[in-house]
């Protein structure tokens, strides 16, 4: 689900299901969703979700580490889902889903290219799933090298900062930015670059603070280095954190880089900072990544300046004076209203329950299982002491006027007060919230200063908003930073998988039908390429049936230990017991079945043994050279996809004494069922 959808899906559509994610896209999900509400937020009277809803969203996240298998319940039970490196985003997965020993994987956007954050995924480890689910988003796309990239990036930066201009890189929260960070930090460092680079969005400090405790998540090479030298790679020694513009307006048109939320250039920081460079010539707009549809961005991209685009500038500022009497007023009128409501309510539930209950007729009467108990209850009826107001006449449609008494003993011991620690035991799920950038307090002194102020004190405020037409002047960019493999790549990656069954979403009609030919034409594999909400069905040709082995078969069943498992030979039958599958003891006498040997058996490893019976040994020509005439080899593809391997271990040579001696040894290696 994208994380945009999430707070939204939560609240209107009453979801409670668990969602699954590592903990970095737990971390920084709740930040970009932050970020994203506080960017709407401060420009419009945004309602569409609230603060709470994203951390009730997030409290539904499941976190799991890569490789981690984790069983479904419920409707799910039987299903194993694992995440594994994707290689797009930091915490990024591609996910194995098992379900009666089929694997469906599910991989759209992963990166096969190790970066300077990142490792390259870990699809290419699946081996013949039963379908693989991918992406065609990059299939008419072919990347040029990395290195050639980074360098024609920094080039763009630097000859328009050096005549004089300033660069905007709007840029998402905490996904691909973190691999731009990184670049620009190794280049100013290498070619002693003394322009200020700025990384601006509500969270920025939040954001790099929690990805340098990330540092297992990452690629090796930044691993390593830590472990080394101690040095983490997201201490940025030329990248600025801000959280508010009053750094840049300092500045004012000295030449800076400026990496701005949001990407999409309709609202946040980059929205502001573009309209205010936007008339300069000197100044560039860098994108590296595809506009949504629809957006700001996208337009631009696809219709480059010089031009002009009208757009809409917000701010929101505290009521003061009329209006925020006014506005004070109507608080104060709705709050009466709720008021009398919740009075008639209640006096509504007194009526009914004084009606039906006998004891509630008699004012006099106390209800002591809902009084709390004093410690001298033994000494009073009823627990504790009411006092009544004499000569009160209680209405008949309410309880009589009660003030009751408790007087508060504690227990005490040689020592003093007993106390009692759970009373001072912090619970798991205030543990959590507090952990939890919530609304009310972790995150005041991590976002824009002036938002911060507004949103924390809940001061009653308004936006102000105007259309506006803006030249555009600058220079407009593109370069392909989002990550993400290739045409050429993921060709090469889905010939690799081999799934039985392959399906292609998320990418143009153009791209998917390109990608779906090559398949059909270069495989055998059944190619689907569903439209938005059309449902397909890929269900295996294969059929699985749970079955349990009864008590009565396994009680005769002989185990051989072989490593870390036992193994046996069972003939059985398949029968129903209390409408389940059993495997059950043959009714007849089976027939004898032949011999199996049982193992993997390396050739290495056998060559030491046999030289350790005295025998002479040797590797010739990929085979086992065994005396002067006994040849032992291979046979088949060791690199075969699947669970049904055909490799078989044949003995060649002359019928003579070494021969049936090399046999026995061989078959020694092995475990006879």
């Amino acid at each position: 689900m994208h994380l945009g959808a999430l707070p939204y899906a939560m609240k209107h559509l009453g979801l409670s299901a668990p969602v699954y994610a590592t903990e970095p896209v737990f971390r920084l999900g709740l930040l970009t969703m932050y970020d994203y509400f506080l960017s709407r937020w401060q420009v419009a009277d945004f309602d569409l979700f609230t603060l709470d809803d994203i951390d009730a969203a997030f409290q539904n996240v499941v976190r799991l580490k890569y490789s981690q298998n984790h069983l479904l319940n419920d409707k799910g039970e039987g299903i194993v889902i694992a995440p594994h490196v994707s290689g797009h985003l930091l915490g990024g997965t591609v996910w194995k889903i098992t379900k009666d020993g089929e694997d469906v994987v599910y991989a759209v956007d992963f990166n096969h290219r190790k970066e300077r954050h990142l490792n390259g995924t870990a699809l290419g480890s699946f081996v013949r799933p039963a379908v693989l689910i991918t992406d065609a988003y990059n299939a008419l796309n072919n990347q040029v090298y990395k290195r050639q990239q980074d360098q024609d990036f920094i080039d763009s930066m630097v000859k328009v900062l050096a005549s004089g201009g300033s660069v905007l890189l709007p840029v998402d929260t905490a996904g691909r930015v973190l691999e731009l960070l990184l670049i620009m930090e190794q280049y100013w460092a290498q070619r002693h670059l003394v322009y200020p680079i700025y990384f601006l969005t509500n969270v920025s400090t939040s954001t790099v603070d929690y990805v340098k405790s990330f540092l297992e998540w990452m690629s090796d090479s930044i691993s390593k280095s830590f472990e080394h030298t101690r040095d983490n790679a997201f201490l940025l020694r030329y990248v600025s954190l801000i959280i508010n513009k009053e750094e840049l307006e300092k500045l004012g048109d000295a030449p800076k880089v400026v990496l701005a939320s949001m990407a999409s250039l309709e609202v946040g920081f980059s929205h502001d900072i573009f309209v205010e460079m936007a008339n300069e010539a000197k100044n560039l707009v860098l994108f590296t990544e595809k506009g949504q549809f629809g957006t700001l961005a996208r337009m631009l991209q696809v219709d480059p300046p010089p031009k002009a685009v009208k757009v809409t500038m917000g701010k929101r500022i505290p009521l003061v004076g009329d209006e925020l009497k006014a506005y004070e007023e109507e608080q104060e009128r709705i709050k009466k209203e709720e008021l009398l409501k919740a009075s008639l309510s209640k006096d509504e539930e007194l009526k009914a329950s004084h009606g039906s209950n006998a004891k509630a007729s008699d004012p006099m009467v106390v209800d002591a299982s809902s009084s709390r108990k004093s410690s001298n209850a033994g000494s009073h009826v009823g627990g504790n002491v009411d006092i009544l107001i004499d000569g009160f006449v209680p209405s008949t449609t309410s309880f009589a006027p009660m003030f009751p008494f408790f007087e508060n003993t504690a227990d005490w011991d040689d020592f003093g007060e007993v106390i009692n620690p759970d009373d001072y035991m912090m619970k798991q799920d205030e543990m959590d919230n507090n952990m939890m950038l919530g609304a009310g307090d972790g995150m005041d002194g991590k976002l824009d200063e002036g938002s911060a102020r507004l949103l924390l004190d809940s001061a009653p405020s308004k936006v102000i908003s105007n259309e506006m037409t803006v030249q555009v002047k600058c220079s407009l960019a593109y370069m392909d930073f989002e990550g993400r493999s290739d045409g050429r790549s993921v060709k090469s990656v889905i010939a690799h998988v081999a799934p039985l069954k392959l399906v292609l979403v998320h990418g143009s009609a153009e791209a998917t039908e390109h990608l779906k030919m090559h398949c059909a034409k270069n495989s055998d594999l059944h190619v689907y390429a569903p439209q938005i909400e059309e449902t397909i069905d890929v269900t295996s040709d294969l059929c699985a049936y749970k079955v349990q082995l009864s008590e009565k078969l396994m009680s005769n069943v002989i185990s051989k230990k072989l490593g870390e498992h036992e193994i046996a030979w069972v003939d059985a039958e398949v029968g129903k017991v209390d409408e389940k599958l059993n495997l059950l003891p043959p009714s007849s006498t089976p027939s004898a079945h032949k011999s199996v040997l049982v193992g993997d058996l390396k050739l290495a490893d056998f060559k030491q043994f046999l030289a350790n019976k005295g025998l002479q040994v040797e590797f010739a020509g990929g085979a086992l050279r065994c005396g002067e005439y006994i040849t032992v080899r291979k046979i088949g593809d060791s690199n075969q996809k699947g669970s049904t391997g055909s490799q078989q271990i044949v003995i060649e040579g002359p019928l003579c004494e070494d021969y049936y001696k090399i046999r026995e040894l061989l078959y020694s290696q092995f475990f006879l069922l």
